[in-house]
């Protein structure tokens, strides 16, 4: 009972925290971060919770359920203009990433007289992303835009690229050292059976949905099918694996596209509307527990490899973006900004760590302390700085806008200005208000006033559009 209370103080205080962090201007889930490095094993949130059995379902259940974020955004009609553009590009940023680091940690290693193999495991640690601290940006920020739509559906192919890539190398690194190495058709189960779980469990539960119901019963058959998503997911981990792999953020996308591909738009807009408190208290905790692990007395004992893994994984990820937004003739925004947004990574590199830290404890003791210090430096550090520059690369990219003529229209308030034109089309009353706005330095609004206005009382856009149009009666 005890350690409940304890996670729930530690989820207030998160909650508050972030709030408190959004307030300057950055992204809530750094408050979140913050609090869960500060109030992890050393504080509240003692390692006797993290070690609890109710904590370590819980969490996979709640990860899975995150997951949504990413797969209910990957309706078919959607991405389909872009999809080529979305591969080319995932596979550059991936793969140009592990390339980097891997070249650069061989030269590094070989220097400080360390075996080569450790730079491909470094490189294969780094390739993937954290999608959970970008889209939690996307979703506080309401972000919206080209570097947007890149990112969400990469978010999903850039941990199966991540899976399949990082795998592949400690099978090869643990059967050339050790006879104690990692079955070979783990390499590919690891990736197919979450995305198997997911598609099936996604398509009964697209059944359901599909049929018109109310808020309350959506939610509980939407509630009721990840929990038995997340059972099958356990079923694998603990039954059928050696150890546990799945990435259950990954069934959850696999999980919430099958069934987003099912149903009608409309339908799963007010699904997805009704579910939100959930998904948003899903998030606080998954990055929480993200956060815990971390403990930020290891940014003082960060060395030189730390220092190289932050850098040549920032340099990976964002020329890789680059080149394949490119080659792609994607939007100039993407090209410059959508490296920045996947900079996020402590989630998925700890996963992979632990993994690697346990082939190698056996057979190359140092060589799994070096892995173990530089990684848990690395994402404590890189973390705090990814999130600031994620949250900056969506608004370089102009995709904040919604949320600073918000900003703006509160500015205004206080000012108490407001100048109304009313013109005829082609009267040039439009160029005349924009350059009056500019002399002024107030606010200029046009059509995006209705936008506001819907927003803010949770009234259909069409309904101002045809006031508007319409005119006020007599009466």
């Amino acid at each position: 009972m005890l350690e409940i209370l304890r996670f729930l103080i530690t989820i207030i205080i998160a909650y508050l925290v972030g709030k408190l962090v959004s307030k300057v201007k950055l992204p809530s889930i750094l408050g979140w971060l913050i609090t869960g490095m500060l109030l992890g094993p050393h504080a509240v949130l003692s390692q006797d919770v993290l070690d609890s059995e109710w904590y370590k379902i819980l969490i996979p259940i709640l990860e899975c359920t995150v997951g949504l974020m990413i797969g209910t955004e990957l309706v078919w009609k959607k991405i389909k203009k872009s999809g080529k553009s979305i591969i080319i590009t995932t596979l550059t940023q991936s793969l140009g990433t592990f390339l980097v680091v891997s070249f650069v940690f061989a030269i590094a290693l070989k220097l400080a007289g360390y075996p080569i193999y450790l730079a491909f495991i470094f490189g294969g640690i780094a390739l993937a992303t954290a999608p959970a601290p970008a889209l939690s940006i996307v979703r506080e920020f309401k972000t919206k835009g080209p570097v947007t739509k890149s990112l969400i559906p990469m978010a999903a192919l850039d941990d199966i690229v991540g899976c399949i890539v990082f795998f592949t190398t400690i099978a090869i690194v643990a059967g050339s050292i050790s006879t104690n190495n990692l079955p070979p058709y783990m390499i590919a189960l690891v990736v197919i059976v979450p995305l198997i779980i997911g598609v099936v469990t996604g398509f009964l539960a697209g059944l359901v949905l599909k049929k018109e119901r109310g808020k309350k019963a959506s939610i509980l058959i939407l509630l009721g099918a990840i929990l038995i998503t997340s059972c099958v997911g356990f079923v694998f981990n603990y039954l059928v694996f050696p150890k546990p792999v799945l990435n259950f953020m990954l069934i959850g996308m696999a999980f919430s596209a099958t069934f987003a591909n099912m149903i009608s738009e409309k339908r799963l807009e007010y699904i997805m509307n009704a579910f939100n408190p959930i998904l948003g208290l899903a998030i606080i905790i998954v990055i929480l527990n993200l956060g815990s692990p971390l403990d930020y007395h290891l940014i003082l004992g960060a060395g030189m490899f730390t220092v190289i893994y932050i850098v040549s994984r920032a340099l990976g990820k964002y020329f890789g973006a680059y080149f394949g937004a490119s080659i792609t003739k994607s939007p100039e925004t993407v090209k410059k900004y959508l490296g920045f947004t996947l900079l996020p990574h402590s989630g998925v590199s700890l996963v992979f760590t632990g993994i690697a830290v346990s082939v190698l404890m056996g057979p190359a003791p140092e060589s799994a302390k070096l892995i173990q210090g530089t990684i848990a430096a690395a994402a404590v550090i890189n973390e705090i700085i990814a999130v600031i520059f994620a949250k900056k690369g969506f608004e370089w990219a102009g995709e904040l806008e919604n949320q600073e003529i918000l900003e703006d229209k509160q500015e205004n308030n206080k000012n108490n200005i407001i100048i109304t034109i009313s013109r005829q089309y082609g009267s040039g009353g439009h160029e005349i208000g924009k350059k009056l706005a500019k002399k002024l330095e107030i606010p200029f609004y046009d059509h995006n006033l209705i936008y506001l206005a819907a927003k803010e009382s949770s009234l259909d856009k069409e309904l101002f559009e045809n006031f508007e149009k319409s005119g006020v009666g007599t009466i």
